[in-house]
């Protein structure tokens, strides 16, 4: 996908979200930490017009553009071994501003365009080594009559993918989507299991809606797991993460990881640095605050893949930019995604593995 350079993305709040805020607004007032841990997740900053140096509309290019049965692939990215990332929509129930795809082009694929793609996963002498689709965009649980069509499509004609993926904010967003037509969408196909990546910030964005809703996912079988991401002034201490991981805990919801917010411009003011969220994994996995059971993988989404930081794995820190050492192979990458272009902020060390620059935040 191209990117948008005049697109601007606009603020859409749910009418469920209003109205969390408007209840958390009464009981706590307008300035106060569970207010903002909200509002500055969707409402939109004065901020957000600061384009700050290094800074750009996109933060990594995976998509597989080529053309497959003489119709282009929109909507594939590819990064990693086993999983394809399928984009069938761009429509969400409400923006993010930090959203990582805020600057693409809209899009909406058709049905010809969905089994195309299940087709194309289902060819072994492209696809050798793929057994995993993480379909997310926008949100996939937005479209539940074309998601089951994917999903009937890919148990068709792939039946090497074992593991579908969904990427979705709509049990926090507008939990009443989560219904029969929804659910019925995700029944059980044979081969394949259905793991659901719910991104939760902050511990105030589980109403009673919200929790309803997991439980339904739950209960057809559906694997609930969190990723975060990292933003400042809304969960940026120790004590924020402690609350929010332990409901996740009783919610039965598997961490994931804590995303360090990435730099697209407009997000500089959501993101804090790299070493404040060290300090806080660090805290939260080796203190006892939290159950051994619910601690979370800190990731940064690099311009070449996620990179978890290990001893090592930050070889130089100038003027505000990190070198990261990562294990990815680029020959490797160029057999899953042979449209993958290295991204200037990257080389190859002498050991054939990518190190990638990546900025930090204040």
């Amino acid at each position: 996908m191209s990117k948008n350079t005049e697109f601007s993305f606009p603020e859409y709040v749910s009418s469920f979200l209003k109205k969390l805020i408007n209840e958390l607004t009464e009981k706590y007032g307008t300035d106060s930490h569970e207010v903002q841990s909200i509002t500055r997740q969707y409402y939109k900053q004065k901020n957000e017009d600061i384009v700050l140096p290094d800074e750009s509309d996109r933060h990594y290019h995976a998509d597989n553009s080529s053309e497959y049965n003489g119709i282009k692939l929109r909507g594939v990215e590819r990064l990693y071994k086993r999983c394809m990332v399928i984009e069938p929509t761009t429509v969400c129930a409400a923006h993010c501003r930090y959203c990582l795809r805020s600057h693409y082009d809209r899009q909406h694929l058709d049905n010809s365009e969905l089994k195309n793609i299940a087709q194309f996963c289902g060819d072994m002498s492209h696809n050798p080594d793929l057994r995993e689709l993480l379909i997310t965009g926008g949100d996939p649980f937005m479209i539940p009559t074309k998601l089951s069509y994917f999903i009937n499509c890919i148990a068709e004609f792939a039946p090497n993918i074992e593991i579908i993926r969904i990427g979705t904010r709509i049990p926090m967003q507008d939990p009443q989507r989560i219904n029969e037509d929804l659910l019925e969408a995700l029944h059980k196909r044979q081969g394949i299991k259905f793991e659901v990546s719910i991104q939760i910030n902050s511990v105030h964005e589980f109403t009673d809606e919200a929790s309803r809703a997991i439980e339904k996912l739950e209960n057809i079988g559906c694997k609930i797991y969190c990723q975060t991401v990292l933003l400042k002034g809304v969960n940026d201490t120790v004590e924020d993460m402690v609350e929010l991981y332990d409901k996740l805990r009783y919610l039965w919801i598997e961490p994931h990881y804590i995303f360090h917010c990435v730099p697209i411009m407009g997000m500089g003011h959501l993101r804090t640095s790299v070493e404040k969220g060290l300090e806080i994994i660090r805290d939260l996995d080796n203190s006892g605050k939290v159950s051994g059971r619910a601690k979370p993988h800190y990731a940064l989404m690099t311009d070449v893949g996620k990179v978890m930081l290990y001893e090592g794995t930050i070889v130089k820190n100038e003027e505000n930019m990190l070198l990261l050492k990562t294990s990815y192979d680029v020959n490797d990458r160029l057999k899953w995604n042979p449209d993958w272009e290295m991204p200037s902020c990257a080389s190859i060390d002498t050991d054939g593995k990518i190190l990638v620059w990546y900025k930090n935040g204040e």
